[in-house]
């Protein structure tokens, strides 16, 4: 009970942590870490992600783009969200951890923004810290080795003073680190104590349990004691409905969307009962909160404009109010498997349906978050331990089966 009691003033004592999302990605990237933070006793009222509004990169960091942001855009709205975050939890540091391009924003916000005073850890989980690509042309892009940015960030000292960095890089499975572009190491940094994690892919490295190993052990000293989520007796759920603009990803709220969330039966994902939430979204786009079994699966239906786009999800271990729907372009019958926090490699990622093996999962570097199903019925899937029930998409509507936490 002692040791008990001392872990947990602790993790008590340990700085509120923001997370900071990649290029087109959003908050709920971030929701399995969270969880795996609050299931090893960090207060849940210290873990915040923030949501860019349009978190997609300009091809010209200097020329603006319509739905797209500069790197002082994210440095500016990531200041504000550790702003709000010090002033509720009453501390005096924030931890910031991020993933992909969410790594330069951090590292831009405490070089320039005045970060430096305030963040007292910044973990960086596949950050192209060196660029993706390294060329002599386009140096406003913010991912060329040669940018402007980046040879900024990258002058004299690679890290800054008073914070203490981590990094953590793929060995060979990251995509945008790659020998033709600027190499396995471009994540590392000088100063910085950097981790390779052999296996994983360019998301995996920020969102995968051992990543989450590594981040604990960085701010608090000690190993975590468990690697899986601890359920609760009964969670509640909430978020946004976002959508597409100008050909990409944006946070911004969908307002009139119709959500409806069912039960379903976990063995053949048709609806076991009537919505649980019914509800059109107001200029906010937001929904929610929902009380939700951890031992149940879930239908959220968004319609809209004459177009269905069914997710079909496992069941929410925690609760959490970062949950993302994003209404997508409507390729009607199609049915994908999607994760939010991996790419998909054959062999590495052994999807079963109904437990037979999905052959439409690409081998080769993890490159892609979607793969199309090809079923005619509904059924389970499943990828290593966690299971969707699900059933084939028809008429007008996209099925989509977004895997949690793996």
């Amino acid at each position: 009970m002692r040791l008990f009691l001392l872990a947990a003033l602790t993790l008590t004592a340990q700085p509120p942590i923001v997370f900071v999302h990649g290029n087109g990605d959003d908050a709920a990237k971030w929701m399995g870490a969270i969880w795996l933070f609050e299931s090893n006793g960090y207060p849940r009222e210290k873990l915040r992600a923030v949501r860019f509004t349009n978190p997609s990169a300009r091809l010209n960091d200097g020329k603006f783009e319509e739905h797209r942001s500069s790197t002082t855009d994210q440095a500016a709205e990531l200041s504000a969200a550790v702003t709000r975050l010090l002033i509720e939890s009453k501390s005096a540091k924030v931890a910031l951890i991020g993933s992909s391009r969410g790594g330069n924003t951090i590292r831009n916000y405490i070089k320039y923004g005045g970060g430096a005073a305030v963040v007292s850890h910044a973990v960086l989980g596949g950050t192209p810290n060196h660029g993706v690509f390294v060329t002599a042309t386009n140096t406003r892009n913010e991912f060329n080795g040669k940018s402007d940015f980046l040879a900024g960030l990258n002058e004299g000292d690679e890290t800054v003073a008073g914070v203490r960095f981590m990094t953590t890089r793929s060995d060979k499975l990251d995509k945008y680190a790659q020998p033709n572009g600027s190499g396995y190491d471009s994540p590392m940094l000088t100063g910085a104590e950097n981790i390779v994690l052999p296996g994983l892919d360019h998301r995996e490295v920020a969102f995968h349990p051992q990543a989450f190993r590594a981040m604990y052990k960085f701010l608090t000293g000690s190993e975590p004691e468990t690697l899986t989520v601890k359920p609760e007796a009964e969670a509640r759920i909430g978020g946004l409905v976002t959508g597409f603009a100008g050909g990409g990803a944006t946070n911004l709220p969908d307002a009139g969307v119709r959500l409806r969330v069912y039960p379903l039966d976990a063995a053949t994902g048709q609806r076991d009962g009537a919505a649980v939430l019914d509800l059109t979204t107001r200029f906010d786009g937001n929904w929610g909160p929902l009380a939700v079994s951890p031992n149940r699966n879930y239908e959220f239906e968004l319609e809209k404009a004459g177009s269905v786009i069914r997710y079909f999800r496992s069941p929410f271990l925690r609760s959490s109010e970062i949950v993302n729907l994003r209404f997508r372009p409507v390729t009607t019958g199609n049915t994908l498997a999607v994760r939010p926090q991996g790419y998909w490699a054959k062999d590495r990622d052994p999807l079963l349906f109904q437990g037979a093996g999905v052959d439409a999962v690409p081998a080769g570097i993890p490159t892609n978050d979607t793969v199309p199903l090809r079923i005619d019925s509904g059924g389970l899937l499943e990828l290593r331990g966690e299971r969707i029930a699900i059933r084939n998409a028809t008429g007008n509507a996209l099925h989509i089966a977004e895997f949690n936490w793996d």
